[in-house]
């Protein structure tokens, strides 16, 4: 979903290889990223680092340690998404579904899991371009994954051949941006099956038959 409306790098910058994390630092890092789902499943753009140094019972500079800033806080919610994503495209990409209906279930599994993470969609949706560099990598990961089941249904010649990979993206945030509206028959299930149904290639159908020529019917010559 990163592609949507953000200009971001697939390619992640080179990293120096982490050294393994220590018990009390692991057993930190999940209290802050549990309090930081807590409090944007809830309080969203009013969430400060000091609200979630509070409710993970650490320190302000133990959570700067870990996250240099909000934006990586939620860009680590956004990356372990892409993970959960690109685990069921991998799925989708090694079993035997039809290829067209193994996109459509990949998209339909992948926004069931966002709908029931608030504080993911609200990174995903609000988080900006700092967000999704944090998750550059499993970003274009996703964006690999998702080529090849679309290559595979073109082949096939049920997904319309002008449907990209990069349109899945900017699809699901329009799906997440309806889970959130709490109106009668707004419905992100519906809505997503309208946009399945629309990346369906045209069914292919028979010439009209060539239409005989019909004679002219003269009248009857009464001059006799």
């Amino acid at each position: 979903m990163a592609e949507a409306k953000h200009t971001t790098s697939l390619s992640a910058p080179p990293v120096a290889a982490e050294r393994p994390m220590r018990s009390d630092a692991r057993r930190n890092r999940e209290l802050i990223l549990g309090a930081a789902r807590e409090l944007f499943a809830t309080q969203r753009s009013d969430v400060q680092v000091d609200d979630i140094a509070r409710l993970a019972g650490v320190g302000v500079g133990t959570v700067y340690r870990h996250f240099p800033y909000k934006e990586a806080l939620m860009g680590e919610l956004v990356r372990e998404r892409f993970i959960d994503f690109n685990e069921r495209l991998q799925l989708a990409i090694d079993g035997d579904e039809h290829p067209f209906e193994a996109l459509a279930a990949s998209m339909r599994d992948n926004a069931a899991s966002v709908a029931e993470d608030a504080a993911t969609r609200y990174a995903f949706m609000s988080g900006g371009e700092r967000v999704f560099e944090y998750a550059s990598s499993e970003a274009a990961r996703f964006l690999e994954l998702s080529r090849t089941l679309v290559e595979r249904a073109q082949a096939d010649g049920t997904l319309r051949a002008d449907f990209a990979a990069e349109h899945i993206p900017m699809l699901m945030c329009a799906v997440c941006a309806t889970i959130d509206v709490n109106k009668p028959g707004w419905d992100w299930r519906t809505m997503l099956d309208m946009l399945v149904a629309g990346m369906r290639a045209a069914p292919v159908t028979s010439p009209p038959a060539p239409r005989r020529s019909v004679k002219a019917i003269r009248p009857p010559d009464r001059r006799r």
